[in-house]
């Protein structure tokens, strides 16, 4: 019983259980945003109708294709992935760009590869091309 404790309590574990529960809240939150929002927008720019296509459909040999359903799964699936991206990615990708410029001060780019590699290498680790020492007033600081 200690191990089946032990498992429950790995963090691991945890932290995936607390991802699954922020991550459906936020399924909700982005569904909310672009049922809300971003729908009505569209609607608003084309003449005041939401677009439907449920009803599309074809039939061959009795059997009934409902193509329009698949289309609108897909218009909202396009337009959440809109959302999310000019929302949530964009901005997060830009605020976490302020946090790397520690690394861009600690590497470098080969002459030769164009790798990154250590300010204080003396030799390339993926060409091996030997490196001039930077002199101490180049260095960026620590």
């Amino acid at each position: 019983m200690s191990g089946f404790k032990k498992f429950l309590m790995r963090g691991n574990l945890v932290e995936l259980a607390v991802a699954v529960v922020v991550g459906a809240t936020f399924s909700g939150l982005i569904q909310a945003l672009v049922q809300d929002l971003v729908t009505p927008l569209i609607a608003a720019v084309t003449g005041g109708r939401q677009p439907d296509f449920s009803s599309y459909k074809f039939t061959v040999n009795g059997a009934v294709f409902k193509y329009g359903d698949f289309v609108n799964h897909l218009l909202t699936f396009l337009i959440v992935a809109a959302v999310i991206y000019w929302l949530v990615v964009l901005p997060m990708t830009r605020f976490l760009s302020h946090f790397d410029t520690k690394k861009e001060a600690a590497e470098k780019k080969c002459p030769e590869c164009l790798s990154d590699i250590p300010v204080d290498a003396r030799r390339c680790a993926f060409c091996t091309v030997e490196l001039s020492p930077v002199p101490a007033a180049d260095k960026p600081p620590a």
